[in-house]
């Protein structure tokens, strides 16, 4: 339990990892952003499997050039949603959902090609598009990502909300992974499981109460100290050469990709 709560944090709280002197985190937030969201605008729109692989090397190559860990990064990306998304993809490998010419029978199973390529598709694009969004998360401080996200016209109380939550998650994380130390350190290793259920319940219950308290005491200590419903930051964005090289050069990537796909259907 207690490495489970250690994995969500490093997971979602990746600050570390975007003051490391890479070539993403030396990048303007909203350059960065824009790209990143134009790269998976097209992982979801290509209906090729070269482009989606060519791709998903593209996020780990760029991990690796902005000082990620290549194994720190796989665990964070193939982890929840690529695991689930793949359970999902699994029954249109079969014939009862994708009918088509036959690659392999198990009795009364049958995979189809059509099956293996939706299945592809579908995976490939989930893990693609997470892989860019945690690439852009883990090389980004979160109050500048928050800040882009207001350039590109995100609603301000869509961006406070998510701020809040961001700091909220963190919070609770600690209180969650204290209280568990709390438990075994009184109670020991092993307990009856009603016991645990108990314990488990009342500590939710417990949480729940606390963070509506602490949710008011954190709005009225924002109210005394002027806030006003926009979030103001010390650090100014400023757009560079390298940006501009980086701007430039994604684009003419996807339009290359973009052409390459086109002529490929001719």
């Amino acid at each position: 339990m207690r490495g489970a709560l250690l994995f969500l944090k490093q997971s979602i709280f990746a600050d570390e990892t975007a003051c490391l002197p890479g070539l993403l985190q030396s990048l303007d937030p909203r350059i960065k952003t824009a790209t990143v969201l134009l790269l998976i605008l097209l992982a979801l729109f290509t209906r090729s499997i070269a482009i989606l692989a060519f791709l998903y090397l593209l996020s780990l190559t760029l991990a690796l050039v902005s000082g990620i860990r290549l194994g720190f990064f796989l665990k964070r990306t193939w982890i929840f949603i690529p695991l689930f998304s793949l359970m999902i993809a699994i029954p249109a490998l079969f014939s009862f959902v994708s009918p088509g010419e036959p690659v392999k029978s198990m009795g009364a199973l049958c995979i189809t090609r059509p099956g293996i390529l939706a299945a592809c598709f579908f995976v490939g694009r989930v893990i693609t598009s997470v892989s860019l969004t945690v690439l852009l998360n883990m090389t980004t401080r979160h109050f500048e990502l928050l800040k882009a996200l207001r350039f590109f016209g995100v609603p301000q109380l869509f961006v406070m909300v998510l701020g809040i939550s961001y700091r909220y998650i963190y919070l609770f994380v600690e209180i969650a992974e204290n209280t568990l130390r709390a438990i075994k350190s009184r109670t020991g290793s092993r307990m009856h499981y009603q016991t645990g259920q108990n314990i488990v319940a009342w500590n939710i219950a417990h949480l729940w109460t606390r963070s509506c308290l602490l949710n008011e005491q954190v709005y009225n200590a924002m109210l005394s100290r002027g806030f006003r419903g926009e979030p103001i930051t010390l650090n100014q964005f400023q757009i560079r050469t390298r940006d501009w090289c980086w701007a430039f050069g994604s684009i003419v990537i996807m339009l290359l990709l973009v052409y390459a796909e086109y002529a490929a259907r001719l």
